[in-house]
């Protein structure tokens, strides 16, 4: 299974994603963005990065996240193979699944948030992704860590999980990119990394670099 969210919270302008698979480096692969851009998140049995960078650059310059996913298919004529969703900077949302997607395959939309998956267990993966994030409580972050979860417990993929990742980028704060790569249980090793890079000493510098809306900050850190 490779299944993805990208979600927006307006209330805080920030914009985050999170996916998971039963392949190595699903942060690498599927997750890209940046709080003038957006989000993008691209996969399926023959990925393409390119796709990724391509909406993202089309949603900087001003394209709606729906227009942008079309324009990017609509060029590629191994398109059948892949799988893309975007999140724009306005919180729209756009998706596409290839007809040659390994089943079971789809997207999930509602407000500001979007869910992909590709070789799923079944249709209520799609369902569990997307109504654990709606119905999770507290920061952006974890409501996502909850949708991957509530996805996981689904049914997820015979073959098992091996990698998982999560960004959260926003003009008010540095980017939050974490990875987990190859792990016999990433999505427990993800939340490890989560809570680590989110409390004590880590958490604390990150509120002394810059950021969009600060680029100059420079307040010192005690040593």
């Amino acid at each position: 299974m490779t299944i993805s969210i990208l979600a927006f919270d307006e209330k805080l302008g920030a914009y985050g994603g999170a996916a998971t698979t039963g392949s190595l480096c699903v942060g690498g692969w599927v997750l890209r963005g940046d709080a003038e851009s957006g989000l993008s998140a691209s996969q399926g049995s023959l990925a393409s990065t390119l796709w990724g960078t391509q909406t993202l650059d089309r949603m900087r310059s001003g394209t709606a996240a729906p227009d942008a996913v079309a324009e990017v298919v609509g060029k590629d004529a191994g398109r059948a193979e892949r799988q893309l969703a975007a999140l724009d900077t306005s919180g729209r949302t756009g998706h596409f699944t290839g007809a040659n997607s390994i089943p079971v395959a789809g997207g999930r939309r509602a407000r500001h948030v979007v869910v992909t998956g590709n070789l799923l267990a079944s249709e209520a993966v799609l369902d569990a992704c997307i109504d654990g994030f709606l119905n999770a409580g507290g920061t952006l972050d974890s409501r996502l860590l909850a949708a991957l979860n509530a996805a996981a417990g689904a049914g997820g993929d015979s073959r098992g999980l091996l990698s998982a990742a999560l960004l959260v980028v926003s003009r008010a704060q540095p980017p939050l990119t974490l990875r987990i790569d190859h792990h016999e249980a990433p999505l427990d090793a993800l939340a490890d990394l989560h809570r680590a890079a989110t409390t004590g000493a880590y958490a604390e510098w990150t509120r002394h670099v810059p950021t969009l809306d600060e680029p100059e900050r420079a307040t010192p850190y005690p040593s």
